[in-house]
């Protein structure tokens, strides 16, 4: 769950973004998996979901491979957005922790590849994806989002 203000709102990256709604100092941890906050789905949960909540699913969600399961976040961490190359949030399946001092307004930007590598093969873009995948059985029966 955050645990900074923050606010959403259009993202010059991609649609709907997460900004800081005040200074976050460097090495500040802006949100951390709550079990009894974020929703944990297993494989076969998914599965049972009709194909339009398993295509929003996969768009919102990532997979905690120590626990095993997909983790749906309950509030607006759902909107932080992927940049590779300068992210100021540094994210483990776990926990987030900013990279630098992020000011009031700035846009709070991860990469996902690094608490889940397997979020880009899941809605169809692979090239986005830093390793290659062997599919898993949800990952063959649920077409791409776009």
């Amino acid at each position: 769950m955050l645990l900074v203000k923050t606010q959403i709102g259009s993202s010059k990256v991609h649609g709907i973004g997460l900004f800081a709604d005040q200074f976050i100092p460097e090495g500040t941890v802006t949100w951390q998996y709550h079990p009894d906050f974020d929703s944990a789905y297993s494989e076969s949960d998914i599965l049972k979901m009709p194909a339009a909540a398993r295509e929003m699913f996969w768009k919102y969600a990532y997979y905690d491979k120590e626990l095993g399961l997909y983790i749906l976040c309950s509030d607006d961490q759902r909107f932080i957005n992927h940049e590779p190359n300068f992210p100021n949030i540094i994210s483990t399946p776990r926990q987030d922790v900013t990279a630098r001092d992020i000011l009031p307004g700035e846009e709070l930007l991860c990469d996902y590849n690094c608490y889940d590598d397997t979020y880009f093969m899941r809605v169809g873009m692979p090239h986005l994806a830093k390793t290659t995948l062997v599919f898993n059985q949800v990952m063959q029966q649920t077409a791409p989002i776009y």
